[in-house]
Order: structure tokens, then sequence, then C-alpha cells
């Protein structure tokens, strides 16, 4: 007789395996950015990722919001705010003093790697990749410095951008050349709680700076940081800003970051927003957000073994651990006569 207990074991340890990684983004407030969200987990479904994606929460995001990315797929995880000292700092942009509580998802370690990437980033390539790059650094793409957002900075009112070094070289005068920076719309990072406690200790006694829990990510992990290709977070600027370091072709990745650019709230009429490559992009976020196709349809494994049997108390688990999970739904199937 044929070891059922194997053949139908190999196929859930391996997906069970899978789960110790996983996508992950943040959600705060009443706002639209659900829609964003929900955008992502189907473009991620469209690439057939192999892996769910978890949506850290905060207390103010009403249920009606989480009931809409519980029925995408997406897995709930409830956070606490978390803010840095008061100063009289004056953020690139109001709002970014929330994006400090994304360091709670350092967290979470019940995955062993996982994939942070922003509500208004969209993914049209598999990227699944990335989670097999070495552990132990923090991977992330290289930020621009050309926006107006970065006007109060030594690398604005020079010209100088690591994007395009020798163009304007750094001047000595100002000192030693600011190390590599990175945007903190997408990076690669394994969870730890060493990491969680150092992180949360270290920005209660680091004052604020513009670009809020970005600038404090990369002081934190400067010296493991790796950059990765513009293909995995092309931020829109770059666009205009430096066309020749981007082939849309290799385009994994767009981040919707640019004033005006959110495709769900897109007009067209903010400065660049009329660009036909932008145009172009807005629309295949919409493809993607409107395919019914893509909504999330939960899979129903019918058990090859008994659950209950004591002899596959170790497929049991994975079992109910899948579908507690909402990967799967379990019914076991019927005895032989």
């Amino acid at each position: 007789m044929a070891n059922t207990n194997n053949v139908f074991a190999t196929p859930l340890v391996k997906a069970a395996s899978l789960q110790s990684r996983a996508y992950v983004t943040f959600l705060a407030g009443n706002g639209d950015y659900w829609k964003g969200v929900v955008g992502l987990a189907k473009g991620l479904r469209k690439v057939k990722s192999a892996y769910p994606l978890v949506v850290a929460v905060l207390p103010d995001v009403p249920e009606d919001h989480r009931q809409k990315l519980l029925s995408q797929g997406c897995i709930i995880r409830d956070i606490e705010p978390v803010y840095p000292p008061e100063n009289q700092t004056q953020f690139a942009m109001a709002y970014y003093v929330i994006n400090y509580s994304k360091l709670r998802i350092w967290e979470f370690v019940e995955y062993s790697k996982m994939i942070y990437l922003d509500g208004d980033i969209q993914v049209f390539s598999n990227i699944d990749h990335l989670f097999d790059m070495p552990k132990g650094y923090f991977y992330a793409v290289k930020d621009c410095f050309c926006e107006k957002t970065w006007s109060d900075s030594p690398q604005y009112k020079i010209g100088y951008c690591q994007q395009c070094p020798n163009k304007v070289q750094w001047p000595s005068n100002l000192g030693p050349k600011p190390p590599l920076y990175f945007n903190a719309g997408m990076f690669v990072y394994e969870p730890s709680l060493s990491i969680y406690d150092d992180l949360l200790s270290s920005v209660k006694t680091t004052p604020p700076t513009s670009f809020a829990e970005q600038d404090f990510l990369n002081m934190f992990f400067r010296d493991v940081y790796r950059p990765i290709p513009s293909d995995y977070n092309l931020v829109l600027a770059m666009l205009w800003r430096h066309p020749e370091n981007i082939k849309m072709t290799n385009v994994k990745v767009v981040h919707y970051c640019a004033a005006g650019s959110k495709p769900w709230r897109y007009t067209g009429e903010e400065e660049n927003m009329d660009r036909k490559d932008i145009k172009k992009l807005v629309k295949m976020w919409w493809d993607i957000y409107d395919d019914k196709s893509l909504d999330y349809k939960p899979t129903t494994i019918r058990a090859l073994v008994n659950p209950e049997a004591e002899t596959d108390d170790g497929v049991a688990e994975i079992l109910v651990a899948l579908s507690k999970a909402g990967i799967v739904n379990m019914v076991s199937a019927p005895r032989a006569a």
C-alpha cells in the first residue's frame, strides 16, 4: 500500500515553510490608503507570489477597512503607534511622524525574513527571489535627492545626487561624502526581537529629522545596508530626474510616491502627472485593482489522511495552521468503506 502520509506531507511541509517568509505593509488612519493595500495584495497574486501579505495596522484603522483587507487574503497584525521625541523639526511631509510605527514590524519574529512595501507600491513582476539573498543585511534601493522635498538638504542645494555622483562632485569643504541613502518604501529585512528593542530604544534618544523614520533607518542600518537596483523600487521622480538610469522593461516594482501620483486619487493635474509614462503606470495599477479575477479565493484542500489519526499528527498540525492563516480551507476526505 502506498505511503499516503509522505505523499501528502511533502507539499504541506513545503507550504508551511513558505510561511516563514512574508511581504508586509503598514496602514494607519481612516482615509483611502486601504485601496493601495488592496491593490498591492492583488498585484502580488497577479505575479503569483508564493508568500502572504501581512498588514501592520494601527488602532485608528476602522473595522470596515480591516474587513476589506481580510477579504483580499491579507493577514492583519495590530500594532501600537511609535512616536519620536518632540522637537522643532519640520518634517518633509506632515504625516511622516506616524511612519515611525513601522518599526513595530521587526517584532514579527514568526517570519524569518520579510519584504516591506509601502501601500502606494505596486508589484508588476515576481520578486520572491529577494527572500533568498544572504542573511544579515538590509537591502533597499538608493534614493534620489533632486526633488523639492529635499530642498533643505546640502545635497539638493549643491545639486549632488547619488544617482549620478559624478555629475556634481561633493565638495571637500562640506566634510565626508554622505553615505549611501536608501528609500524606505521598500526593503528586505529579518525580524528580530533584539533589533526591535534596539530600534525602539534608539528612536527615543534620536532627534527627528526631515524624513522621519527613513532618516532613522538609514542611520541605524548604515553598516549593513546593501543597495539593490532601482527596478525593485522605482520612485517616480527617477523618470524625469534620471531617465538614463531607468529601463522600464526591467522595472518590477513601482512606487507611486510623487505628488499627485496615487492612482486612487489621480487627476493628472499636478506637476509631471500629465506625462505619458505616468498615465500608463496609473492605468496599469487600475487594471490590477479592477480585475475581479484577482480577488482572493481561499483554496480548499481535501485531506488525503485523517487529521485525527495519531500517526498523522504532524500533517494535521500543518493543515490546521494553514487553515487558521486563511491559506486553505481544510476538509477531511471521506473514509474508505
